[in-house]
């Protein structure tokens, strides 16, 4: 199955294209530019749209604007060429990329997404549970850096590990269907929606 993955959640968007587990390219960006990378690989691959199989979106947790992007993009792409979509969790793409360690995407305003007993969660970094000696990777792990490290937690150097690589989207996806199926993981209400609210 060929399919196109993309993460959009983070600052770093990242987009892949896979052939049965291998990848054929991948490539880092921003969100605005997925189209074009993904117009890109398929280029480099000697492929076009019309030979796509699946598209693999990252639900999140992170950026609600970002994870809009994604959210939409995959559907538009789903319809208009007639094929399924699976959704993959921001947090396990990263934890994919390195098993054992602890995914922090950084939420803002002092906080973290992460997981808890395997489930997405949002917390303040100050009372993040740290197992010394435990890796930590993701955005919110470099913001967190200091704090993190004074707690024993270890967040590697070497900047890829912090990145959720489309890659791990196309190796996790497992259940594709209709594409408004693929639903986005928020965890807090979007600021503009809370301030309608006041």
């Amino acid at each position: 199955m060929i399919v196109l993955a993309f993460d959009t959640a983070t600052d770093v968007a990242t987009c892949a294209l896979a052939r049965g587990g291998e990848v054929l390219g991948e490539r880092r960006s921003r969100a605005v530019q997925i189209l074009e990378d993904a117009e890109g690989l398929l280029a480099g691959a000697g492929l076009g749209q019309r030979d796509l199989e699946g598209i693999v979106v990252g639900t999140g947790p992170g950026s609600y604007t970002g994870l809009r992007m994604g959210l939409v993009t995959a559907r538009a792409l789903a319809l208009s060429l007639g094929i399924p979509v699976a959704g993959v969790s921001t947090l396990d793409a990263l934890v994919a990329g390195r098993p054992r360690a602890v995914p922090l995407i950084d939420g803002r305003r002092g906080e973290v997404f992460t997981l808890t007993e395997g489930e997405p969660v949002c917390l303040r970094a100050e009372v993040l549970e740290v197992e010394p000696g435990r890796e930590h990777v993701g955005d919110g792990a470099l913001r967190y850096r200091e704090l993190l490290e004074a707690c024993g937690a270890v967040v590697p150097d070497d900047p890829d590990v912090h990145i959720p690589w489309a890659r791990h989207h196309a190796a996790l996806a497992h259940e594709f269907g209709p594409a408004e199926a693929a639903e986005p993981i928020y965890l807090r209400l979007p600021d503009a929606e809370k301030a309608l609210r006041r």
